[in-house]
């Protein structure tokens, strides 16, 4: 693909990486917006891990993830094992959720996630918990890999083929699902293919069926004539129009506009001109994600003060990043129900679009549903923050309500509480009497209030 931009270079645009001594202080609050964005937060131990380890040292840190301890991955394996011995999607969610509290490789987990509401598939329609499973491995282990290597396989998923109908993609009647949604949610973005090509595209993908729950060529079924799609005339034989799809010039720009809304802001829309040295930058790295991704997170763009509250936290970013911050477990299950309740069921995104996210995670009623999950969170039997109860982590402080607020927002916050409202908190500890309820009390209305909602 010819270069997208003329002289480009990142060392000339916002994507220039982070300099302490010209951009502001590399400080435990500016950690603490790094960890929100790219590891749902991250433990006291961390944060002061990285702010000794300094900007470039921190993203390499994030990229690079933890040891997986032996006794987590085996009770991970555990889990999943008995949830596909029951093949039951819903209790799958409840493994995705311990993965997601418990990873030593959040960011990893971050762009599983991602990739799930990017690729959405739904667990409504398929059924099938061990499709769901090894769609979900192939996520996490492409979460940083290649996005054409990611896009072929997920062109043979199973799942999705399950999902959006092309296991009755036939040449007698191509069905165009798989190929409108290449194209406008996968690849390419709306407004950047005709309806022509859909249906030109369809045909490419006939014969693309399941059996026995694995991929299968039908070439019995297949449509091996020669296509017009976008400008090119070929049979696109051996999934060639997938990659065509992706040489397309809008390609890398849907792709990193996409990923600018994951870590930076929800808005307003990145202008074609901020997001076009990260465009040339994902094709001159043949489509790996993990540059474009370690760019973004060591850019003066996402750790510069004007990115810091530009995102509405999704309910895993609520719930998980809590617990991440106060290093701390919970009921992998009840906390799946929770998320399912939330809006945010994992495995049932609500529809082929994924999740919307932004703004549109905030209403009267999914503030009270917040508030809610939270309390369950806080209060549930097997919560635990530091390996202690919530009750006994926050004794530390609640002898001065005062400091309780302190140490709460330094920790969960990512924008500073106005005077008015800090007062309010300080006097909701102040008024109650039984020092064990005090901080969990607290806790839930701080994290239940709209200052909350934003990373």
């Amino acid at each position: 693909m010819a270069a997208l931009m003329q002289g480009s270079s990142l060392a000339a645009t916002p994507w220039a990486p982070f300099d302490p001594a010209v951009d502001g202080a590399w400080n435990e609050r500016r950690v603490r917006h790094l960890l929100r964005r790219a590891a749902f937060g991250g433990s006291d131990e961390l944060v002061a891990e990285l702010v000794a380890a300094g900007p470039a040292a921190a993203v390499d840190r994030l990229i690079t993830g933890a040891d997986d301890a032996a006794d987590r991955r085996a009770a991970s394996e555990q889990l999943a094992r008995t949830v596909l011995a029951n093949n039951a999607p819903k209790r799958l969610s409840a493994w995705w959720t311990y993965e997601l509290i418990t990873t030593p490789h959040p960011l990893r987990e971050r762009m599983t996630l991602f990739w799930h509401g990017h690729f959405a598939t739904g667990g409504d329609k398929v059924t099938d918990a061990e499709a769901l499973y090894r769609q979900n491995r192939l996520f996490r282990d492409e979460a940083l890999g290649d996005f054409r290597r990611l896009t072929h396989a997920v062109a043979q998923d199973p799942a999705m083929l399950i999902y959006l109908d092309s296991v009755t993609n036939r040449k007698a009647h191509p069905n165009e699902n798989f190929a409108r949604e290449l194209m406008e949610l996968f690849v390419l973005g709306e407004g950047n293919y005709t309806e022509a090509d859909v249906q030109q595209l369809a045909r490419c993908f006939t014969g693309w069926e399941v059996k026995q729950g694995r991929f299968r060529f039908n070439r019995y079924q297949h449509d091996g004539g020669e296509k017009s799609i976008m400008g090119k005339t070929d049979a696109f034989p051996d999934a060639e129009a997938v990659d065509w799809v992706i040489d397309q010039p809008s390609a890398p720009f849907f792709i990193v506009g996409k990923l600018y809304r994951l870590l930076v802001a929800d808005e307003p829309q990145p202008s074609r001109e901020l997001l076009a040295p990260l465009a040339q930058q994902l094709v001159d790295a043949e489509w790996r994600i993990e540059p474009v991704v370690r760019t973004m997170l060591a850019s003066k763009q996402l750790l510069g003060d004007s990115a810091i509250g530009r995102k509405v936290r999704s309910p895993v970013d609520l719930a998980v990043g809590l617990l991440r911050s106060l290093d701390g477990i919970t009921s992998s299950t009840a906390l799946a129900d929770d998320l399912l309740g939330m809006g945010m069921g994992l495995f049932f995104p609500p529809n082929v679009k994924g999740w919307d996210g932004g703004r549109t995670w905030i209403s009267s009623a999914t503030l009270l549903a917040r508030a809610n999950s939270l309390g369950r969170l806080i209060d549930h039997e097997s919560t635990r923050f530091n390996s202690v109860s919530p009750s006994e982590y926050l004794s530390q402080w609640t002898d001065d309500p005062v400091r309780l607020v302190t140490e709460l927002e330094q920790r969960l916050l990512a924008v500073t509480l106005p005077a008015a409202t800090r007062e309010k908190l300080i006097a909701l500890g102040r008024g109650i009497d039984q020092p064990e309820r005090r901080g969990r009390v607290v806790l839930q209305a701080m994290m239940s209030g709209p200052l909350a909602q934003l990373a």
